[in-house]
């Protein structure tokens, strides 16, 4: 299954802004946690689950998230490039990434925050928890593959 870029929408009045997202289906989620970089440089990567799938949600800023399947993140296959996506709190999206891919993520503005939602407990992801070195593999920026 291959991730998915989930569209929600915002609704604007005087009151202010309302963000919402009809379609998508948070009834898998057991938990949820956010991560708030310290700084743009800082590259989170890589990390990954053969069983958990996640949601990440741009809270604040945005962010370049890479997905590679389990099967592609091979040291030796440098030419499979990431599937590349940017979250951006203006553009109301959500990115589901099923069980068995490889991500890894970095903020583009200053105190931006994502809002991660999982469909394992915390037990059960740290069971299901692989993690690489950054230096096994490239981070792509977009519109550089």
């Amino acid at each position: 299954m291959p991730a998915e870029l989930i569209q929600g929408t915002r609704f604007t009045d005087s009151r202010g802004d309302l963000d919402f997202f009809n379609t998508l289906d948070l009834s898998e989620v057991v938990r949820m946690y956010r991560i708030k970089p310290a700084d743009t440089r800082t590259i989170r990567a890589w990390q990954g689950h053969k069983l958990e799938q996640k949601w990440f949600y741009c809270l604040k800023g945005s962010f370049v998230v890479n997905l590679l399947p389990f099967s592609e993140f091979k040291v030796e296959a440098p030419e499979v490039s990431p599937e590349i996506y940017t979250l951006d709190s203006e553009l109301q999206n959500v990115l589901k990434i099923p069980a068995g891919y490889v991500n890894g993520f970095r903020a583009n503005e200053e105190n931006s925050e994502l809002l991660v939602f999982s469909d394992l407990s915390l037990e059960a992801s740290k069971a299901d928890d692989y993690r690489f070195d950054l230096a096994d593999r490239a981070f792509n920026e977009p519109n550089k593959k």
